[in-house]
């Protein structure tokens, strides 16, 4: 499995390294967010990452609703809490929630069509900023603080035709943004594609705080320090191989 260099399994007890998680974050997903990275003193573990290990270890269902709760470090234990068959969650040892999943439908623990759809749509979240994110902030001349950006997920939701499937990838339909003073949304829809055919869809929501008038020179220099560490990071990949 694609993830297994990713986090840490004792007996049930999920764990990640400041390492393990960022390395997630930029070689799956090509995120940068700099509350991604090992020496970020904000640092907490991706939300895609909780989601596909979660997957992972409890398949995918037809319909799927998955809810943040908060962000975790490396210092943090997870286990799976089983409510019920169509409830379950991510606990620490204090109990306390960080991710809840509710679902419904058929289920399917295939492990290489968990991966495939994990990948996909975490290479597709992935892509926010700067190709979604950016414009829909300028739409409504606003823009994250480009000195202490934080955009945090809320929800997904994913739901599938069926489950017989192979190879599917991720599309973006739409995509919107909504503005109340310093605080934002962005929702974002998606579809599921194999062979051409829409086989499922998605949507998943973001929040953001510490929002300021929109300016193009920050932008540009927010956007510039994150292809540098994109290129810096690519680079060292290569070395390595």
């Amino acid at each position: 499995m694609f993830l297994d260099t990713y986090y840490s399994d004792k007996s049930g007890q999920f764990s990640f390294t400041r390492e393990q998680a960022s390395d997630f974050a930029k070689r799956i997903a090509g995120d940068f967010n700099p509350i991604h990275d090992p020496d970020n003193k904000r640092f907490c573990v991706p939300g895609d990452l909780l989601f596909s290990v979660l997957l992972a270890n409890v398949g995918i269902s037809q319909k799927m609703r998955v809810t943040f709760a908060g962000m975790i470090n490396e210092s943090t234990e997870l286990s799976i809490s089983t409510q019920s068959d169509t409830d379950l969650s991510l606990i620490d040892s204090k109990g306390k929630e960080f991710l809840h999943l509710a679902r419904s439908g058929e289920i399917t623990h295939d492990q290489d069509l968990i991966a495939q759809i994990t990948k996909s749509y975490v290479q597709f979240s992935g892509m926010n900023f700067p190709h979604i994110m950016v414009p829909l902030m300028k739409s409504k001349d606003m823009m994250i603080n480009p000195t202490r950006p934080l955009v945090i997920y809320e929800s997904m939701e994913l739901e599938f035709c069926r489950l017989d499937l192979t190879a599917p990838h991720v599309e973006l339909t739409s995509s919107n943004i909504d503005v109340d003073g310093k605080r934002g949304s962005v929702t974002l829809n998606f579809c599921f594609k194999e062979n051409g055919e829409i086989v499922g869809t998605g949507r998943k929501r973001m929040l953001m705080s510490g929002l300021k008038p929109y300016c193009q020179d920050g932008i540009d220099d927010l956007v510039s320090r994150f292809n540098a560490k994109k290129e810096h990071y690519n680079n060292l990949q290569a070395e390595e191989v």
